[in-house]
């Protein structure tokens, strides 16, 4: 099957309708090239307002059912015949979690993801807002191909995207936010973001995209430039796009058939040891209780 992905990669204001209208109309013209599964950034209908704690901002989560954002890409899905995971701040019953859902090609609804590891930083203070996801990593079946999907921080962790790799994701998506660092400007991490998610498509001959935001968003105590540098890698780890700290949509065409062949061929899940992985269910690397 061949499939062209893209990632769309954008700066947002305050105005959650506006914002919502931008990622639409980068929608229509990711569609209008030909592209097949479209990949938004996280949390892409507002400002990144985890930068500070505010109870103010757990007014922005909206339940599942009525968020405006799931609201109209899950239409635009059907009327573009496009495969859509959508990021959203999600508020069911008391909780609150980070959020997507997966929209296939006819507009059906095909599952929700809940984001596994929550960050707790200077600028990224994630734990006030959002309880762990209990979903489990999760792929989902569409009319382009089985694919996985994981929320920023999840990148950081190689279990996340081996998971989905054994559950037979064919091409793994990451919606991220991420940039500077409010107390530590010296760091710049994008160099580090890329190169670990291009370790996961290198260790399981996956494609992987990767969509983050840009623009600098102030808050009362701190303030994020977004560095960009969206990407799509190929199953091992090269380049096949990569954007700057600008505005863009970035494509790649894939063909899943002959990704699946390279797979096979290569072994790495025919030589798993699983029996002898029982430390990585451990916080410390013990193998027993003892």
């Amino acid at each position: 099957m061949q499939v062209k992905v893209a990632a769309i990669q954008m700066a947002v204001g305050d105005n959650e309708a506006e914002n919502i209208d931008k990622a639409l109309q980068q929608v229509h013209c990711a569609a209008d090239a030909g592209a097949n599964i479209i990949l938004l950034q996280e949390l892409f209908s507002t400002p990144y307002f985890c930068k500070d704690q505010n109870p103010d901002f757990l007014a922005l989560a909206q339940p599942r059912s009525s968020h405006p954002a799931l609201l109209a890409l899950q239409k635009l899905a059907k009327d573009r015949h496009l495969v859509l995971p959508v990021s959203f701040f999600e508020r069911a019953n008391n909780a609150f979690f980070n959020s997507l859902v997966v929209f296939d090609a006819d507009g059906k609804d095909l599952g929700l993801y809940r984001k596994a590891h929550i960050p707790d930083g200077p600028g990224y203070q994630e734990k006030f807002y959002f309880s762990p996801g209990d979903t489990g990593f999760k792929v989902f079946d569409t009319q382009y191909g089985r694919i996985g999907i994981a929320i920023c921080w999840d990148q950081w962790f190689p279990e996340a995207a081996r998971v989905m790799a054994l559950q037979g994701a064919e091409i793994l998506f990451y919606p991220t936010a991420i940039g500077s660092e409010p107390r530590a400007p010296e760091i710049n991490s994008r160099g580090h973001w890329t190169r670990v998610m291009q370790g996961h498509a290198a260790a399981n001959l996956v494609p992987l995209v990767a969509a983050n935001r840009i623009g600098h968003e102030i808050g009362a105590e701190s303030s994020i430039t977004f560095y960009g540098g969206s990407f799509i890698s190929d199953p091992t780890g090269a380049m096949l796009a990569q954007a700057d700290q600008e505005e863009c949509i970035l494509y790649a065409d894939l063909d899943l058939s002959k990704l699946a062949a390279q797979r096979a061929e290569w072994g790495l899940f025919r030589d798993r040891r699983p029996e002898l992985y029982a430390p990585i269910l451990s916080l410390d690397g013990s193998s027993s209780d003892g």
